[in-house]
């Protein structure tokens, strides 16, 4: 492996830091994403947060209090010999309402410090701008990324964080798997309906707000700083056709578009044809300007940042057993063995999705999420998660391959959730990614105490040798 390979780990602010009042911070989406049956219906924009029970609770908002034990962490991190971390920082800890015309200070400090704590080990910080994250009032008072001033929002956020970290930080990803958009549009971009509201024109006139932002934010960073490397994101998974059946193949051509749609505009800089082909046959009057496209067109990102959990599956008839897979649709794949929540494993399945991205963009890739969520129990203090180690080591063998074997080009690799935290999707605690386990219940109770598992010192010795598994 190459000595500046990036091994590491990776959490988001809306999932571990908590501290949801400390240092001035402003409520953001996930103080509003409830535990329990309701929280999809949120995730979703179908039921708005204010007509929640006043009894809901709101997991993240202590979350793991990565925000009071981030010393602590960093220095297992390091123990771990991480050579790079992937966090996010919170919108509303910088802006609380995301109108103000000068930053939250107090906000900022915690930033610095935790940065400065980072640069003591050695760690490169790779900082997501926005992950499933923004200041609640920009959503009641603005409708969120419906709205264009949301850009002019983004970039002022944007600017703080460039000029305060123009010095520590060298890479930077605008918005977590921005794809997510589609799928969980509150969740993803803080996006809500109204009855009679055309869903799917409004997500994609989000969509290209949010292009435009990231296009201009990459244009800012290159100005500010020549050095930074500017990255987009997307949720991974290519998509295999259920048989041969030519339904079957164009099924998954036609769902793979989906989820490229966006990179295609990052990465390239314009509208593919089959996008313009289907806002021409859906009727849509979106509000694309002629210097959007133009931004679009010069400031492309210079490398392409991915989540992989999984491959997805498709038949064209829709019938068969529906196989989990994220927040994504999925036929079940009866060549695959499924997680604890029904993911399919398929470490194959991640050397030809980085193959297909690499293929498709010829630019470089950063692997910032990959894991397995399950269940892990605590026996005498320890806890033995084979089964972890197990899904990490043929994932990691498989980009191994992908590098070394068809030539593939790939920044670094930060395991998703290297310490326990707040599941997005379900908002539990017991579905753990880390291999640092947090004592803390799906109830909220807990004495947030750290505990390394096995895969702990699996993974720093991986580090260690730096090659193959």
């Amino acid at each position: 492996m190459p000595k500046n390979f990036l091994w590491g780990g990776a959490t988001a602010a809306n999932q571990s830091e908590g501290g949801w009042q400390e240092s001035n911070r402003g409520p953001a989406i996930v103080d509003v994403l409830p535990h329990g049956q309701e929280r999809l219906r949120v995730m979703l924009g179908e039921l708005d947060y204010r007509d929640l029970p006043d009894d809901s609770y709101y997991p993240a908002r202590e979350a793991i209090d990565h925000f009071g034990h981030y010393k602590e962490d960093i220095a297992l991190f390091a123990q771990m010999g991480f050579k790079a971390y992937r966090f996010s920082i919170s919108w509303s800890r910088i802006f609380p309402t995301g109108e103000e015309k000068e930053p939250n200070q107090a906000g900022l400090a915690y930033y610095q410090d935790f940065i400065k704590e980072l640069l003591k080990y050695n760690i490169e910080p790779i900082v997501t701008i926005c992950h499933f994250d923004m200041p609640l009032n920009l959503i009641d008072k603005y409708g969120s990324w419906k709205n264009r001033q949301l850009i002019d929002f983004y970039l002022r956020y944007c600017q703080v964080l460039f000029e305060t970290f123009k010095d520590q930080v060298k890479y930077w990803i605008t918005f977590n798997e921005i794809n997510m958009l589609m799928h969980l549009p509150f969740m993803g971009a803080g996006l809500r309906f109204e009855e009679g509201e055309n869903v799917l024109e409004s997500k994609y006139q989000a969509a290209h707000y949010e292009l435009v932002a990231s296009a201009r934010a990459t244009q800012l960073a290159h100005q500010i700083n020549p050095d930074f490397q500017l990255g987009c994101m997307l949720a991974a998974g290519s998509v295999y056709p259920y048989s041969c059946k030519p339904q079957d193949v164009w099924q998954a051509l036609q769902m793979d578009r989906e989820n490229y749609f966006f990179i295609d505009v990052q990465a390239r800089g314009a509208y593919p044809n089959y996008a313009l082909k289907f806002f021409e046959k859906q009727g849509f009057n979106l509000d694309i300007r002629e210097e959007d496209l133009q931004v679009l067109k010069e400031h492309t990102v210079d490398f392409i940042s991915l989540s992989y959990y999984n491959s997805r599956c498709v038949r064209s008839d829709g019938a068969g057993e529906a196989g989990g897979g994220n927040v994504f649709a999925s036929a079940k794949n009866p060549y695959l063995e499924v997680s604890e929540w029904g993911w399919p494993i398929d470490p194959l399945g991640f050397r030809i999705t980085l193959n297909n991205l690499y293929d498709r963009y010829q630019k470089p890739l950063f692997v910032v999420e990959n894991g397995l969520g399950a269940r892990d129990e605590l026996v005498d203090g320890q806890i033995e998660d084979d089964y972890r180690i197990n899904y990490l080591a043929g994932h990691i063998q498989a980009m191994l391959e992908a590098m070394e074997e068809d030539g593939v080009d790939i920044l670094g690799y930060t395991a998703w959730g290297c310490i326990d935290l707040i599941s997005a999707t379900t908002g539990e605690m017991s579905k753990r990614y880390g291999m640092i386990y947090v004592d803390k219940a799906d109830d909220g109770s807990g004495s947030l105490k750290r505990i390394p598992k096995k895969s702990f010192y699996w993974y720093r010795d991986l580090i260690e040798k730096n090659s193959h598994i």
